[in-house]
């Protein structure tokens, strides 16, 4: 055969693999409102960027009449390429090849890319669109994901693992994804469950839907296993891609310097007056954050889940930035088991991958109840405490009104190692608010009891405590607050904060791991 003659069979043999499941099933997947795999690639790279490998992998199963059947790609598409201009492996699940099912051959080829990345130290993207495990290939399919989860583990912390949910994922196949950094669902049309609907109906006479079940929604507000509920597969690759551009491509390097033509000197003088005179009134912590952060841009995982605690990347100056702070408009923004987990693992993330931490409070303290305390809010607090204080990137603080009790020492104080730690002239620091303090305090019980006028002698003894303890001044004069500012200086005293400590080195003590208490 001549020259001419293989490259002419090879680019048929990359022809008829390219065509995937066949133009049928691919318009099927086109009618369910779902990108193909090809496509999804196609849009995360940039142009002409990606290279795919193993294009010619077959599977290599020849239980009930598999060694006739052909699976294009052995339905996954892996390889590498620039996302603006940086690189990235990825692998993309093709529904319209035997479902997207995963067998030896298809695991291989995912765990080939995430030990490439891994050594390339860059970034990996998985685009699940899968029925599952290949059930001909019987224990060679479970074997292929058990080495995907050996992967994800051994990974995490490393580079950065993104995960896409952009079909069904069910069975052992949610487990990676939720091993990875960060999980993107598409409203209406991915799904992620243990055991679906007609299972959970058999077996426990339930009755639900796939959507209610494991849909973005679900997941994003109930369960809080998905980070962001996108529209649509377009809009999910678009945040996939945002969300890179504020990451480091591994654990070794800093996280990009991207200047945003906002002035470093900027004052937000809307914040002189963002904190209601009335304690009780909430506002939104969003709208600080916005004011303070580079051109007002605040990209936030967790959207939807545990709502009194928000988490999310910004920059100040340039710099990338994990934020993290309370929402008084959601349960006065208290701590409790969902938000504790919440930040907690996000400050891991930040940690892991040299991300500086803005922590901005206003927290009345944990959230009381039963529920609360069976459900294990002493061991979920506790990895609030112990996520702050392993983290050794710079850790700013900002008091923004309330800061009470043990969630004073949770949100990042002094205690803990926050590097600096700042408060606005309406922060309140106490062991608990007035309205408590005064039923606690014995001598105050006892002037209030002995007074010809008790409503009107616990009035001023609230007043008293507020004067003397909910303020900024006591703390500030045992060195636990750094500094008391004005808060339209807030931005300013932020970046050159973060300027000074972008340079901090600290190590913790040698050891294999420590035991969280998960």
């Amino acid at each position: 055969m001549k020259v001419s003659e293989k490259i002419e069979q090879l680019q048929q043999k990359e022809a008829h693999i390219k065509e995937m499941g066949g133009e049928a099933r691919i318009q099927k997947q086109h009618d369910s409102g779902k990108l193909n795999a090809r496509e999804r690639i196609d849009l995360l790279f940039d142009q002409d960027s990606f290279r795919e490998i193993d294009i010619f992998v077959k599977h290599r199963s020849t239980n009930f009449n598999m060694a006739e059947v052909d699976v294009p790609a052995d339905g996954v598409v892996v390889g590498h390429g620039l996302v603006n201009g940086r690189p990235v492996f990825a692998f993309s699940q093709d529904f319209t090849s035997r479902g997207g099912s995963l067998g030896e051959m298809h695991a291989a080829k995912i765990c080939k890319v995430m030990d490439l990345a891994a050594k390339a130290g860059v970034p990996v993207v998985g685009f699940n669109d899968s029925g599952g495990a290949r059930v001909e290939e019987g224990v060679q399919a479970l074997k292929g994901y058990g080495d995907i989860f050996f992967r994800n583990s051994r990974n995490s912390g490393v580079i950065p693992q993104i995960s896409a949910i952009m079909g069904p994922c069910a069975g052992g196949a949610v487990y990676s994804p939720a091993m990875t950094d960060f999980i993107f669902m598409v409203k209406k049309s991915s799904h992620m469950f243990i055991t679906g609907p007609q299972v959970i109906e058999t077996v426990t006479g339930e009755k639900t839907t796939f959507e209610d079940l494991g849909g973005a929604m679900a997941h994003n507000s109930k369960s809080g296993v998905a980070h962001f509920a996108c529209q649509s597969d377009e809009d999910a690759i678009e945040q996939i891609k945002i969300l890179l551009s504020y990451l480091p491509s591994n654990n070794l390097e800093d996280p990009p310097h991207v200047l945003m033509g906002d002035d470093p000197a900027r004052l937000c003088p809307e914040l002189d007056t963002i904190i209601p005179d009335n304690a009780q009134q909430p506002y939104d912590m969003k709208d600080i954050i916005k004011s303070i952060v580079d051109v007002a841009e605040f990209f936030e995982p967790h959207e939807y889940y545990a709502e009194n605690a928000i988490i999310g990347f910004a920059r100040l100056n340039g710099r990338s930035v994990g934020i993290i702070g309370n929402q008084p408009t959601f349960l006065a923004g208290c701590l409790d088991i969902d938000a504790s987990d919440k930040i907690s693992r996000f400050i891991r993330f930040c940690d892991a991958f040299n991300i500086p931490m803005i922590t901005f409070v206003d927290v009345p303290g944990y959230l009381p109840g039963t529920q609360q305390e069976w459900g294990g809010i002493i061991r979920h607090g506790a990895k609030l405490l112990w996520s702050y204080s392993e983290a050794t990137v710079p850790k700013l603080t900002v008091v923004t009104r309330k800061n009470y009790g043990g969630s004073y020492i949770a949100m990042c104080s002094n205690h803990l190692g926050a590097d600096m730690v700042f408060a606005w002239p309406s922060a309140e620091i106490a062991v608990m608010g007035a309205q408590g303090a005064v039923n606690i305090i014995s001598s105050y019980r006892k002037e209030i009891k002995d007074a010809a006028d008790p409503q009107a002698m616990r009035q001023s003894k609230i007043a008293e405590y507020e004067t003397a303890f909910s303020n900024p001044y006591l703390a500030a004069e045992r060195g636990y607050i750094d500094a008391i500012i004005i808060p339209s200086d807030t931005r300013i005293r932020l970046i050159d904060a973060l300027e000074i400590m972008c340079t901090k080195r600290e190590s913790l003590p040698p050891k294999k791991h420590g035991n969280i208490p998960v």
